[in-house]
């Protein structure tokens, strides 16, 4: 006779799920002594039937193993709020060590405290604010682009005389900053 395989959810007819737990709980404590026995190790075992009545099996004793069980996850478990905490910790001190150096580096930027740099350390900071003078230019040169484009615009709708009126700023503006 074949058995088929059977499905892992809750047997609705009481008097079956009643036998079914008397089966494997028997065989779930022979196979608990089988491991204490063929691996040498200690085992407890304690399971509640529907009615709360306990079933227990120890290899040694129920009380010790239990007790040895609580003394060793009370030494190895650290209280979650410590571990958030020390986490937390970790955390500020790397964020504090981060704003430092950028601090640092915007104070180089800015030209102060350059006394301690190497040589090569000036030279890319030099490297560095050249770049972000091409990339502001660039940009400046876009919205004027943007701006002389709207304004053309604006002169197939309106006259020639509104242009040069609102072209007067932009042009003052290159008269005093000629870069």
């Amino acid at each position: 006779m074949v058995r088929g395989k059977t499905q892992m959810k809750r047997i609705e007819n009481p008097t079956s799920r009643q036998v079914t737990f008397s089966k494997r709980r028997n065989g779930l404590l022979k196979k608990a002594f089988e491991l204490s026995v063929l691996c040498d190790v200690e085992v407890a075992l304690i399971i509640f039937s529907l009615r709360g009545k306990p079933y227990e099996f120890a290899s040694s004793s129920m009380q010790e193993t239990i007790e040895r069980y609580l003394r060793h996850t009370k030494d190895n478990r650290v209280k979650p709020t410590e571990q958030s905490m020390q986490h937390l910790k970790t955390e500020a001190e790397k964020m504090l060590k981060k704003i430092e150096l950028l601090e640092v580096s915007r104070r180089k930027l800015l030209g102060e405290n350059l006394g301690s740099c190497a040589l090569e350390e000036l030279q890319q900071i030099e490297q560095q604010l050249e770049r972000s003078v091409t990339r502001v230019r660039a940009r400046k040169a876009k919205v004027f682009k943007d701006q002389i484009e709207k304004l053309k615009e604006k002169d197939l709708v309106t006259g020639p005389n509104e242009k040069e009126f609102l072209l007067q700023p932009m042009v003052t503006q290159k008269i005093k900053n000629p870069k």
